[in-house]
């Protein structure tokens, strides 16, 4: 009995230890890349094309955030972001929460016929060219609207909704209804409290494409400086850069400029593109995880 103790023991202590050793390996390995990136963001420019910066600059410098915060749009832009991802955020959780609830009622007829048409649509578009001309026809192009309409529904969204609520009890509806409850109220009072988790989950999924998105501004507001994005200002912004800056010994030449270069650019774009995603992460975490298990898995 004493040597089945003290076995046990022992094995405890190793998977403690090597369990230990993975999960400071994991962080290590996850921070690194973002820790690097903002390193080489405050680091020279020319220097940083040397490489070897590792987590702390070599050369500390600022002006790679000066050029990057003195773009001409950018107030412009942020603002604009700001806006598409917040109304588009909140119209395409109203709107597929509202699909998923009435696809999940077990009353609904072609509620399986209509899921399909939905996964269907995961896998087949029409293809560049028809979508621009429908958005042309339906007149979203050229205006802010553009950023919101077309991401109102998502089919991958809406079934993991739909999945979620399946496996909320019946009982809880039944008892509702009985009480002179409408759908309505059933759903704003009942399911919708129930449904935090998987509703801050796809608050995430669809707020970081919100605000990473740049292609749509490029594609159908190019010419309209007004509903330009932020994202869309640091692509161009990056690619004037690399256009200038043909190699490391031409930026030097140009004295002052030498502190710019594509790589120390796009690391400022790049932390000052995910610095909002990562301040609202923390409040969104503890509901992601359960929303992602539980809505993408039901038994």
């Amino acid at each position: 009995m004493g040597k089945n103790k003290v076995k046990s023991s022992l094995e405890s202590k190793i998977f403690t230890i090597i369990n230990v050793v993975f999960m400071v390996s994991f962080v290590v390995v996850t921070l690194y890349p973002v820790l690097n990136t903002v390193a080489i963001s405050f680091n020279d420019g020319i220097d940083a094309v040397r490489g070897g910066i590792y987590l702390w600059p070599r050369k500390f410098a600022l002006k790679n955030y000066q050029t990057v915060l003195a773009m001409e749009n950018l107030v412009t832009g942020a603002k604009v972001t700001v806006a598409r991802t917040v109304l588009g955020t909140a119209s395409a959780l109203v709107v597929n929460a509202l699909l998923a609830y009435v696809v999940s009622r077990k009353r609904f007829l072609f509620k399986s016929q209509l899921s399909l048409f939905w996964v269907i649509t995961m896998y087949v578009n029409g293809g560049l060219i028809p979508v621009f001309l429908l958005y042309r026809n339906l007149g979203l192009t050229g205006t802010f609207w553009v950023y919101v309409v077309p991401g109102m529904v998502s089919a991958w969204n809406m079934l993991v909704l739909r999945t979620y609520m399946l496996g909320l009890p019946d009982s809880l509806e039944e008892s509702a209804q009985l009480d002179g409850a409408g759908y309505m109220t059933i759903f704003v009072k009942i399911i919708s409290p129930l449904c935090k988790p998987v509703y801050a989950t796809v608050v995430l999924f669809v707020a970081v494409g919100q605000w990473n998105s740049w292609f749509d501004a490029m594609l159908y507001n190019r010419m309209k400086t007004e509903y330009t994005t932020l994202q869309y200002e640091l692509m161009k912004l990056l690619s004037s850069v690399m256009q200038q800056s043909g190699s490391a010994a031409a930026a030097s030449e140009r004295g002052a400029a030498a502190a710019i270069t594509p790589l120390t650019i796009r690391a400022a774009a790049t932390v000052v593109t995910m610095l909002p995603i990562i301040c609202l992460y923390p409040f969104l975490q503890r509901y992601f995880v359960t929303g992602l298990t539980i809505g993408g898995v039901k038994e």
